[in-house]
């Protein structure tokens, strides 16, 4: 039984509405807006259907009259007939109102309550027929049983099939001698003949029995030789000896390379023996206020390129303008951009997702006059593509830390991710921004399980406050490290730097969580106790911009895993994405596509470089013009 059944145009007015009596309407409202924010604005019509709450929510577009049609009706019934009737209901709405519809008199009165319910009663009616012939069982006559004759049964006709009489085994060199014999006798036998038989005896002579054996061992390889040759081993050598490793120092001597001592580099040592991650003096002091975007192709280089792409007569190559799209007509060219996309690091599943959402938003649209569906397909591709990177909320991050910073409290972020991806750089590469600022940062060392992991941070403190002295900033220390060691807990070593942030006047708290793998659930309990515990306020998973498919798994069961070892009603999720190694990719960008399609969440910051200051924001058009081309 469907709770709810509306009506609804593009722009959000509900022509027409069913409510059971007892559903309540703002719940189904409620569900209804968040599969609009979710599900048609950001492009995920491929997912079919969509579970708000207890309630599941199923929906079908009509692109001609750009109306949506949207059933709502209890997650755990199982109701088959709801696509069906959202194709009746359709199709009987069109057909009644096409009139009105197409003078978009949407504010004149729609009395479809009677077809409304003979639909709805014809289509449970069909279902209940279906479920009962599926389980009502077949009669003996209805059998393929009871099609067989007394005739069909009996194998072979004259009589019972004699039995095959049962060969004893035989020892293993009589078994050989009869191989051998069989085998000669078929080598020698020629057009029916024997050669080489004495006629009397009906026995081989020696000879030919010695002729036999030779075409034998020829035809099989001789095992003798290849035996030779399997025992055969070269001679051995001497054992070579350890030689000793020449590291390339490009001369310098190991003291100078203990970035950890306050007498190496990050200790006001010499910037020509500054490591590769610092950035350029000229650098310093540039990243004031908001990140810069990464670079948009100009229209001229766009028009070039299409210019050069088959003369002045292309243009007219496939229009079919005034067509009416079918999904016949749709599909061949979306079977070619889903390739496309997931040439370009598109999780296949993202892929054929975002191309079956494509389709229905097509179907049954109206192209115009200069128009091909080609370029209808991909415009529209690009389209759902730029929203679906578009931020749905606010990013400002500064802004943030000011409105924490009035209320006399840090501003926190956490950074979690797998093994490898570059957690901890792009922390630091975050925190050389925020002291760009003039804010003060303590990043709390909350990898207890990598060796390695505490000197890496220190390092990074280190470097960061000899590019931005205590002196620049009245006597302030800019950055500071709070760590407790190794193999203790990771949530109360976070709680103790909230805690410490707060009394010193830090400004923001940047928390460095160990690498794990999304199928250890040791480590993952232990992160989701560390986020229910401290609840910062911007929960980053840093992910690599090289992965395709495995970004889905991977954020998938990061975010299972917040919620399921949360123990409140309302766990706290990633609520944003750091994508790192952007530079690495060149055009192969398809894994911003994937991560923001699995979270809906945006893409905060992107790595591109290994220094300070190659941090930036995403601009969706530059990827996806990346993407597309």
């Amino acid at each position: 039984m469907l709770d709810f059944f509306a009506v609804i145009t593009k722009g959000g007015l509900v022509l027409w509405y069913f409510q059971d009596a007892a559903q309540q309407l703002k719940t189904s409202i409620d569900a209804i807006n968040a599969l609009i924010r979710n599900v048609v604005l950001q492009e995920r019509g491929g997912t079919g259907l969509y579970v708000h709450g207890n309630l599941a929510l199923k929906q079908h577009l009509d692109n001609e009259f750009d109306l949506l049609f949207v059933a709502v009706y209890q997650n755990i019934l199982q109701l088959s007939y709801v696509d069906k009737f959202l194709s009746d209901v359709q199709r009987e709405f069109r057909e009644r109102y096409r009139d009105q519809l197409k003078q978009g008199l949407y504010y004149q009165s729609f009395d479809f309550a009677q077809e409304y319910g003979q639909l709805l009663r014809i289509a449970e009616v069909e279902s209940r027929m279906v479920k009962e012939e599926l389980k009502k069982p077949r009669s003996f006559m209805e059998s393929s049983k009871s099609k067989k004759t007394v005739d069909s049964m009996i194998k072979q006709r004259g009589g019972e099939q004699p039995k095959k009489p049962i060969k004893k085994k035989e020892g293993k060199g009589k078994k050989k001698d009869n191989e051998f014999n069989n085998n000669s006798n078929d080598d020698v036998e020629l057009n029916g003949t024997a050669i080489g038989i004495d006629e009397n005896t009906n026995a081989l002579d020696e000879e030919t029995i010695k002729k036999n054996r030779e075409k034998l061992f020829t035809k099989r390889g001789t095992p003798k030789a290849s035996k030779l040759e399997k025992t055969k081993s070269p001679k051995p050598k001497g054992k070579k000896g350890k030689e000793a490793t020449v590291w390339d120092l490009d001369g310098r001597d190991s003291k100078s390379l203990d970035f950890s001592k306050p007498g190496g580099v990050g200790g006001g040592v010499k910037s020509s023996l500054r490591p590769d991650f610092l950035p350029n003096p000229s650098q310093i002091g540039t990243l004031s206020g908001n990140l810069k975007g990464m670079d948009i192709p100009t229209e001229r280089e766009t028009t070039d390129k299409k210019s050069s792409s088959g003369g002045m007569f292309s243009m007219f190559r496939g229009l079919v303008g005034g067509k009416t799209l079918t999904e016949a007509d749709v599909d061949p060219v979306l079977e070619k951009l889903k390739d496309h996309l997931i040439g370009k690091n598109v999780a296949s599943e993202i892929a054929n997702k975002l191309c079956h959402s494509i389709g229905k938003k097509l179907e049954g649209k109206v192209i115009g006059t200069f128009e091909g569906v080609s370029s209808t397909v991909r415009s529209t591709l690009t389209e759902a593509l730029v929203q679906l990177l578009t931020p749905k909320r606010r990013l400002d991050i500064l802004r943030d830390v000011v409105e924490a910073k009035s209320s006399t409290r840090p501003y926190t972020m956490a950074f979690c991710g797998v093994n490898g991806v570059g957690k901890s750089t792009n922390l630091a590469k975050i925190t050389f921004w925020l002291i760009e600022n003039n804010f003060r940062v303590l990043i709390a060392a909350c990898d207890t399980f990598r060796a390695g992991a505490v000197e890496q941070l220190r390092t990074h403190m280190h470097h960061l406050n000899a590019l931005h002295p205590p002196e620049k900033h009245g006597g302030l220390t800019m950055v500071e490290l709070f760590e407790q060691g190794y193999g203790k807990d990771a949530a109360e070593i976070a709680r103790h730097a909230i805690e410490y942030s707060r009394k010193n006047n830090f400004d923001v708290v940047l928390i460095d969580t160990a690498g794990r793998m999304q199928d250890n659930e040791p480590l993952m309990r232990a992160l989701a106790k560390l986020i229910m515990v401290n609840e910062p306020d911007l929960t980053l998973f840093v992910g690599e911009a090289l992965v395709g498919n495995e970004a889905v798994d991977q954020l998938v069961k990061f975010n299972r895993a917040l919620a399921d070892h949360s123990s409140t009603n309302t766990p706290q999720v990633i609520d944003g994405i750091l994508l790192t190694k952007f530079d690495t990719i060149d055009d192969k960008v398809g894994a911003a596509i994937s991560m923001t399609y699995i979270t809906g969440q945006p893409i905060v910051f992107v790595g591109t470089g290994q220094t300070y200051t190659d941090l930036r924001n995403l601009d969706a058009k530059a990827v996806v013009h990346a993407l597309m081309k």
